[in-house]
């Protein structure tokens, strides 16, 4: 059989699949999420959402503290205990020494259930804004998201500081979470 008859996956795939990998480590109660940061086709950086080094996380308390709160997704990032899978990729980097500009992020998410067993449901796994932000100022030039349509989005991330600075953050078309575009925005 030659080379070409074989179904390889694409590198983006490749990388989209060693973050769905990555997201089965997290301890959110509500969703996994994984981040790889790929420099020069190395991997770099991993992280998945999960609690601060030394602190019990959601799954060790056996709840969210924001549902328990009501609050609702994409909202009240400081009132969760766990940080970011797209944070703790970049905090990672940042502990090794290791430079991330000009890289690429692939960002894989998908829901657990009730109990907080990972579900098949995939998520469209935008950044957060307080994501995107650290992404535009890290220097990377890509994020790949898994969507839940089974595929995935490529984002120019000078893109989104163009779009930014010509319209603003509240306008963004791609937001995690819901209710965010409902925002009652008073000048």
């Amino acid at each position: 059989m030659a080379i070409s008859e074989f179904n390889r996956p694409s590198k983006d795939q490749y990388y989209l699949d060693l973050a769905k990998t990555v997201c089965s480590r997290g301890t959110c109660t509500k969703v996994e999420i994984g981040a790889v940061i790929i420099r020069d086709d190395q991997v770099v950086s991993t992280g998945y959402v999960g609690a601060p080094r030394g602190t019990k996380s959601s799954l060790e308390h056996g709840f969210c503290l924001r549902k328990k709160l009501g609050i609702p997704s994409g909202h009240r990032y400081e009132m969760c205990r766990s940080v970011h899978a797209e944070q703790n990729a970049i905090i990672n980097a940042a502990r090794a020494g290791v430079s991330l500009f000009g890289g690429d992020m692939y960002i894989y998410g998908r829901l657990k259930d009730d109990d907080g067993v990972p579900t098949d449901n995939v998520i469209d796994a935008f950044p957060c804004f307080i994501c995107k932000k650290m992404l535009l100022n890290c220097g990377l030039k890509r994020v790949i998201c898994s969507l839940k349509d089974g595929g995935h989005k490529v984002f120019l991330v000078d893109d989104w500081a163009r779009d930014w600075s010509e319209s603003d953050i509240i306008d963004d078309k791609f937001q995690y979470g819901s209710g965010l575009g409902k925002l009652d925005v008073k000048e």
